[in-house]
């Protein structure tokens, strides 16, 4: 699937949230009635192309790009076993190659902070990762809650 696809997808299952594009990487977040202040405002999942922000996926090659998902630190956890830490040139040393696509990775900056990883995932993977998709969305509509507590029965997932 590429990245317009994938984009396209993500706006088709969760309807409410917000994309926002800048420099080529798309932010994915949660304040339906635009409450939050742009600083208070985290995405739940990121789409990026290219190596802006780290160069350990080598998102240069043609057509390659990575999904990013927060996850709990429970997911985490299952999934990869306790959090890496952040070494001197900061990227998390898990033993994972970053480059490898259709596999899902531990991010290799924000594993730290529960985030996993995907490079250009085909579309049975991405069907794979719904229900860590789901739990991103879930925790952000929760968080918005929490913070803006009329918003009511909102923001529940689609059937």
């Amino acid at each position: 699937m590429d990245q317009t696809a994938l984009i396209q997808h993500l706006r088709h299952l969760y309807p409410e949230a917000e994309f926002l594009e800048h420099g080529g990487t798309t932010f994915v977040m949660y304040d339906p009635d635009g409450r939050l202040p742009p600083e208070r405002k985290q995405p739940f999942v990121t789409v990026v192309p290219d190596d802006a922000h780290d160069t350990a996926s080598d998102l240069s090659r043609p057509g390659v790009y990575r999904v990013n998902i927060g996850v709990s630190a429970e997911t985490y956890r299952a999934h990869f076993g306790p959090h890496p830490r952040t070494g001197a040139d900061g990227l998390v040393d898990t033993g994972h190659d970053f480059t490898v696509l259709d596999t899902l990775l531990p991010h290799p900056v924000y594993a730290p902070m529960s985030w996993v990883c995907v490079l250009s995932p085909r579309e049975g993977t991405i069907a794979a990762l719904r229900p860590l998709l789901d739990e991103a969305y879930t925790r952000s509509v929760r968080k918005h809650a929490q913070a803006h507590p009329l918003r009511g029965a909102a923001g529940t997932l689609p059937g």
